[in-house]
Order: structure tokens, then sequence, then C-alpha cells
């Protein structure tokens, strides 16, 4: 078997095993080291060079890219959109909340509400917090 197909095996082999893994980020970079190797094997280069480019191409990836996609994957509280945004958002009750329903204003808009645990009542004007978003709806607690 030609030593191209191997590394070109053991790349998508790598690939798929980065997508088995979320989070780690460790696989995607040595697949991209094997991808450099098998284009090595196809210019005509030796086995023990062909180890060269790999391990070189696999420490350089590794050390410039997992850095980056770790920042990446960890978005800080400051960049979340949409109603994950709202998560730990102060609120204020306008209409008595319970386990039953309720309305809160967070930041200028009205929203459906429940209490987050489930005994609890919150009378109007309370400030509270958003504990969670459902649907439409904020689960809120003092």
């Amino acid at each position: 078997m030609a030593a191209w197909l191997v590394w070109s095996i053991a790349a998508v082999a790598l690939v798929v095993g980065e997508i088995l893994t979320p989070g780690l980020f460790f696989l995607g970079p040595v697949a991209l080291a094997a991808v450099a190797s098998a284009v090595a094997s196809l210019f005509g280069a030796s086995l023990w060079l062909q180890l060269i480019v790999f391990a070189a191409s696999s420490f350089a990836s590794l050390g410039l890219l997992r850095p980056i996609a770790r920042r990446h994957l960890s978005m800080p509280h400051a960049i979340r959109t949409g109603s994950a945004a709202l998560v730990g958002a102060p609120a204020v009750v306008v209409q008595r909340v319970d386990a039953n329903g309720g309305l809160v204003r967070i930041g200028g808009e009205e929203w459906s509400a429940r209490a987050f645990m489930p005994d609890q009542v919150l009378e109007p004007g309370l400030r509270v917090e958003v504990a969670e978003i459902e649907g439409a709806t904020a689960l809120v607690y003092e």
C-alpha cells in the first residue's frame, strides 16, 4: 500500500476521532500533520523524512492551533446572545410570580415567569435574578 494512502487513512481516522471527542481539540491538529506527511510522501520523501514532517507538523499545529481553539471554545458570559444572555440578569417582578406563573421585567421587556423554587412566591416590586430560560418563560429566584 502506498505511504500517502496510509497517511490519508490515518488523517481521516484522526478527524473522525476528533468529531467523536468534542471539546478536546487534540486529534484535529494531528490529523493536519498526517495530511502534511501524505503530501511529503506524494513528493517522494523517504519514510524517515515523512516521520520528521509528521512529528514537526504535530508539534507546530498543536502549539499554534490548540490554544486558539481552546480560547474560542470557552466563550465568556459577555458574548452570550439571545435568551442565554439573560441567565443571571436582574429582573423586577411585575405580577406575582409563583410555581404556576407570573410576569417580570428584564431589561425593559416583560417576560412570563415562574418561580425557580416551586414553593417560592415573589411579590410585585421585588428584585429577582433569572436562573434559567425555558422557552419564553424566565425561571427566577430571590
